[in-house]
C-alpha cells in the first residue's frame, strides 16, 4: 500500500474513533443518519450535530493548516526544528488577541484575527532579524524565537494578571480547546484557509529552487525575497487564524513534516500533502486522548495541552536527528570590548548602594510617591528577606548563564531554556492541582523534586552525547512548549489556588520570609564558592573540546559536573520565587561587554550585574503601578528581553 493509502488509512480510523469516543452513547447507524440529513430530533442528536461534529471538522482545518504552515516554514528556512512555536509566532499571536480583549474590545469580535496576525508577525520578523541569514539554518534562529516567547509571554502575563476580568474568557481559549456549541467557528474559518490551495498550486518549482541555495535560486529566475515573504505571510495567516479560532495548539507544525519526510516526502508538493494529512491525524488523535481523559476524570482537558504532552518527546527525537545532520554553530562571540574592569566594577557598586537605599528608605503613599523616611522596624522586617531573596537570586541565575553560556559557546544560550526551572514549574502546577494544596505549602518541594527530575532526564538522555549542551537545550524548548499547556491548563481551572500560581509563575518575592531567605542565601553562596574551583574547567571548555581535552579535562564528567552545577543553581532560585528569565543570559553577556573576559571576571561581574538587575526589579516591580505590583521575574524578562534583544539588532546590523 503507497504512503498516501497508509496515511487516508489512519486519518479514516482517526476520524471513526472521535466519532465514537465524541458520542458514546449513538450508534453509528444513527450518526450516520444525523449526518445524511444534518438534523436532530433528539438530545444525543443535538449534541452530536453541533457539538461533536463541528469539533471534528475543526480539528480537521486546525490540523492541516498548522501542520501546512510549519512545512512552509521548514522549506523555506530549510531548518527541521523551525515552526510556529519556536519562531515565537504562536505566542505573538496570543498576545495579539489578549492584547486586542483587554484594550480594544470593540474591534476584537470582528478583527481579532487581524491582532493574532500583527502579533505573529512581529515576533517570526524579529526572531528571523535576530538570527539574520546564515543564522536560519542552526539552532541560533530557534534560541531566538524562544527568546521572543519567552518575552511575549512575560508580557502577556502582566496584562493577564492586572486585567482579570476581561481575560477570564480566554483562560480555556489558550489552553487550546477544540469545544464546540454549533458551526460558527467552522464557517468562520473555512474561508481563511482556501489561501492553502494556492500554495499548492504555485509553489511546487520556488520551494524546489530554494533547495539549491538561495544564489542559485535567484540566478534561475526567482524573485527570492517576494517569494519568501509571501509565503511566508500565507502560514503566518494560517497560525493567526487557528490561534483565533481554538487559542493555542503546540507542535503540530513542528512534528507533522518531520514525520512527512521521515516516511519518505522528498518533494516540496508532496512533504506540504503529506503534512497536512498527517496534522490532521495527529490533531484529531489527540483530541481522542482529550477526549477520553475528560471523561475519565469528568473535568475539562484542554487539547492543545494534549498535544504538548505528546509533542515534546517527538521534538526531542527529532532535535537530535537535526543536530546529527547538521552540527549547531557555536560561536564564543560576546561582542566584546576593552575598557578598565576597575571602573566599571566602582560603578556596579555604587549603584548597588544607592538601589539599597531607595528600596529600603522609599516610602510611597496614596499620596506623595517621591517620599523618603527611615524604615520602621515593621517594614524594615518585611523588606530585608525580600531584599536578600532578590539578591541571591540574582547571583545564583547569573552565574548559572555564565557557566552554561560557556559550555555551550553560545551568547544565547541561557537556564531558562535548559528545562531545569521547567521542571520546578512543571511540578509546582501539578502539586497545586492535583494534590489541593495552596502554592504557599507546595512550592519548595515541589519545585525542587520537579528540578531533580528534569535533571534526571537530561543525565539520561545527554549520556550518549557526551551531555552535549546542543541537546539539553532542545530538550529544555521540548519542556518549556509542553508547560505552556499546563499553565493555560491551569488558567482554565480558574480558582484562587490557580492565581496564586500565576503569580508565583511569574516570579513573585511576595511570599518569602526571613528563614526561606536566609536558607536560600546559604544555598546560593556555597554554590558560588564552588564553582570558583572550576574556573579552569570554564576557561578551557570556551576554547573548544580538542583544546580542553589535550589539557587532561574529562569533556563528559566536566560536562556533567559543570550542568549539575547549573541544575542546583536553577533549582534553589526557582523554588523560592518562581522562575526568573533573562538574568543568566542578559548578566553574563553584559560583563563580557564591559571586559570581563577572563571565568573569574566574568563570574564576579555577572554576579553584581544579576544582583541589580533583580534590584532594580523588585523597586520598579512594587512601586510602578503602586499600589499595585507587578511579579518582579515578569519585569525582569520583559527589561531583560528587550534590552537583550536591542542588542542582538545591533549587533546584527554591524555584521551584515
Amino acid at each position: 500500500m503507497t504512503r498516501y493509502g497508509l496515511l487516508l488509512l489512519a486519518l479514516c480510523s482517526a476520524v471513526i474513533l472521535h466519532l465514537h469516543i465524541s458520542s458514546i452513547e449513538m450508534s453509528f447507524a444513527a450518526k450516520w443518519q444525523v449526518i445524511s440529513s444534518f438534523q436532530a430530533q433528539t438530545f444525543a442528536d443535538f449534541q452530536f450535530l453541533y457539538a461533536a461534529l463541528p469539533r471534528l471538522v475543526l480539528a480537521t482545518l486546525i490540523g492541516a493548516a498548522l501542520a501546512l504552515a510549519g512545512s512552509l516554514f521548514q522549506q523555506l528556512s530549510q531548518n527541521s526544528l523551525v515552526s510556529p512555536l519556536t519562531l515565537g509566532a504562536s505566542s505573538g499571536a496570543w498576545l495579539g488577541l489578549i492584547c486586542s480583549a483587554v484594550w480594544f474590545p470593540t474591534l476584537a469580535a470582528s478583527y481579532s484575527v487581524w491582532f493574532a496576525l500583527v502579533g505573529a508577525l512581529l515576533a517570526t520578523g524579529t526572531a528571523i532579524y535576530i538570527a539574520g541569514r546564515s543564522g536560519t539554518k542552526n539552532l541560533h534562529l530557534i534560541l531566538a524565537g524562544m527568546a521572543i516567547h519567552i518575552l511575549l509571554g512575560a508580557v502577556a502575563t502582566v496584562i493577564v494578571l492586572l486585567n482579570e476580568q476581561p481575560t477570564q474568557n480566554l483562560f480555556i481559549w489558550g489552553a487550546g480547546d477544540l469545544s464546540q456549541t454549533d458551526w460558527q467557528w467552522v464557517e468562520w474559518l473555512w474561508p481563511k484557509l482556501v489561501l492553502c490551495l494556492v500554495v499548492f498550486i504555485f509553489s511546487q518549482r520556488p520551494l524546489l529552487l530554494l533547495r539549491l541555495g538561495h544564489d542559485n535560486a535567484r540566478a534561475r529566475g526567482l524573485h527570492l525575497k517576494s517569494f519568501i515573504s509571501s509565503i511566508a505571510l500565507i502560514a503566518l495567516w494560517l497560525v493567526a487564524s487557528s490561534i483565533t479560532a481554538v487559542g493555542v495548539i503546540a507542535f503540530i507544525g513542528l512534528i507533522a513534516p518531520n514525520i512527512a519526510r521521515l516516511i519518505g516526502a522528498k518533494k516540496p508538493r508532496d512533504e506540504l500533502a503529506s503534512s497536512l494529512l498527517l496534522g490532521v491525524i495527529l490533531l484529531i488523535s489527540s483530541d481522542c486522548i482529550a477526549l477520553y481523559m475528560s471523561q475519565l476524570s469528568e473535568g475539562f482537558v484542554p487539547t492543545g495541552t494534549m498535544t504538548a504532552l505528546l509533542g515534546a518527546p517527538l521534538l526531542i527525537y527529532f532535535a537530535k536527528r537535526q543536530l546529527t545532520r547538521h552540527p549547531v554553530t557555536q560561536n564564543q562571540s560576546h561582542f566584546a570590548v576593552t575598557a578598565p574592569l576597575l571602573r566599571y566594577g566602582i560603578l556596579l557598586s555604587v549603584l548597588m548602594v544607592l538601589l539599597l537605599a531607595l528600596i529600603f528608605f522609599h516610602q510611597p503613599n496614596s499620596q506623595q510617591f517621591w517620599l523618603f523616611a527611615l524604615p520602621d522596624s515593621l517594614t524594615f522586617s518585611l523588606r530585608w528577606p525580600k531584599v536578600l531573596a532578590v539578591i541571591s537570586v540574582g547571583a545564583g541565575i547569573a552565574v548559572a548563564g555564565v557557566i552554561l553560556q560557556r559550555l555551550v559557546r553560545n551568547p544565547l544560550a541561557s537556564p531558562d531554556i535548559l528545562g531545569i526551572t521547567g521542571g520546578a514549574k512543571l511540578a509546582v502546577v501539578f502539586s497545586t492541582l492535583l494534590v489541593t494544596d495552596t502554592i504557599i505549602n507546595s512550592t519548595l518541594v515541589a519545585a525542587l523534586v520537579g528540578s531533580l527530575a528534569v535533571l534526571l532526564l537530561l543525565i539520561c538522555l545527554g549520556r550518549a552525547n557526551q551531555y552535549a549542551a546542543n541537546v539539553i537545550i532542545l530538550i529544555g524548548i521540548a519542556l518549556s512548549a509542553l508547560i505552556e499547556g499546563v499553565i493555560h491548563f491551569a488558567l482554565a481551572k480558574g480558582t484562587s489556588d490557580v492565581y496564586q500560581t500565576i503569580h508565583w509563575l511569574a516570579g513573585s518575592s511576595y511570599y518569602v520570609n526571613d528563614k526561606q531567605a536566609m536558607l536560600l542565601f546559604s544555598i546560593v553562596a556555597t554554590l558560588l564558592v564552588i564553582t570558583m574551583f572550576t574556573t579552569r574547567w570554564l576557561t578551557l571548555i570556551a576554547s573548544s573540546d580538542e583544546i580542553a581535552a589535550g589539557r587532561g579535562v574529562n569533556l563528559a564528567k566536566v560536562r556533567l559536573t559543570l550542568l549539575l552545577l547549573v541544575a542546583l543553581l536553577c533549582a534553589s532560585t526557582t523554588a523560592l520565587m518562581g522562575p526568573i528569565a533573562f538574568v543568566g543570559l542578559l548578566a553574563p553577556h553584559i560583563a563580557s561587554l564591559i571586559g570581563a573576559h577572563k571565568a573569574i571576571q566574568q563570574i564576579h561581574f555577572a554576579i553584581l550585574i544579576g544582583m541589580l538587575l533583580m534590584l532594580f526589579s523588585e523597586w520598579f516591580a512594587n512601586n510602578a503601578l503602586y499600589p499595585q505590583q507587578i511579579p518582579v521575574g515578569t519585569l525582569v524578562s520583559i527589561i531583560g528581553g528587550s534590552y537583550f534583544i536591542l542588542l542582538l539588532f545591533k549587533q546584527s546590523h554591524k555584521t551584515r
